[in-house]
């Protein structure tokens, strides 16, 4: 008869079990802990700033098969940011699970504006000043080389945390711009000009109506809009 798999969410929800008289020994608490702190380092290793991890614990009247395999692993919906719990796993046929909670904070300079910044205008460097958090904010930004050369997209106050969604690209391509067009293809490369017909940045989609009133579609690289057929 196959054991049933146990699972255990600490501290709110607390199951024993009792080892089986032939066990030679519990499973570890320490390698779980070691198993959960193995496994947040590695998820949080491309965060930036300085991050601190706290494992609680695993309550010691918890007594577990030892396990030969121990897999840790995030819940789905969670987050690695301030308390949040990280699942382990027995991956054996006497399989059992069970959740720790761990706490991780982040030491992060965030990206400010510090003068009100006009819709179009050129971020420079002297536009942007920093703020300490202890958290990372979604779409927030963390080296202001990420904003340098950007363009606003709308006008944003004194004070405010610069986010991805106010930046663009610069367009290096204008409505209504003469623009050189480059199709090629399998044994042939021609170029040619056009009437842009909307904005676009380096590397973005682009449209241009030719001398002989076609209307043509491309990816922008180096200002020529390159048509692949």
């Amino acid at each position: 008869m196959h054991m049933k798999k146990i699972h255990l969410i600490l501290p709110a929800v607390l199951l024993l079990t009792s080892l089986p008289a032939a066990a030679t020994a519990p499973q570890s608490h320490a390698a779980i802990r070691g198993t959960v702190l193995t496994f947040v380092q590695n998820q949080t290793r491309s965060l930036p700033g300085k991050v601190s991890i706290k494992v609680e614990d695993v309550d010691k009247r918890i007594v577990l098969p030892a396990c030969p395999s121990l897999e840790a692993f995030l819940p789905q919906g969670t987050q690695l940011n301030g308390n949040s719990i990280v699942g382990v796993r027995c991956n054996s046929k006497k399989g059992w699970s069970l959740f720790v909670q761990v706490t991780v904070n982040t030491s992060v300079k965030l990206v400010t504006i510090n003068k009100t910044l006009q819709q179009g205008q050129i971020i420079q460097a002297g536009d942007l000043g920093s703020l300490n958090s202890d958290t990372l904010q979604a779409d927030t930004l963390t080296d202001p080389a990420q904003a340098v050369g950007k363009v606003m997209k709308f006008g944003v106050g004194k004070g405010q945390l610069l986010r991805q969604n106010m930046l663009r690209d610069p367009y290096v391509i204008t409505q209504g711009q003469t623009v050189q067009l480059l199709s090629q293809g399998q044994g042939f490369r021609v170029r040619s000009e056009g009437q842009a017909l909307n904005n676009a940045a380096e590397g973005q989609n682009a449209s241009a109506r030719t001398i002989s009133g076609h209307k043509v579609s491309g990816i922008v690289t180096g200002g020529i809009i390159e048509i692949r057929q």
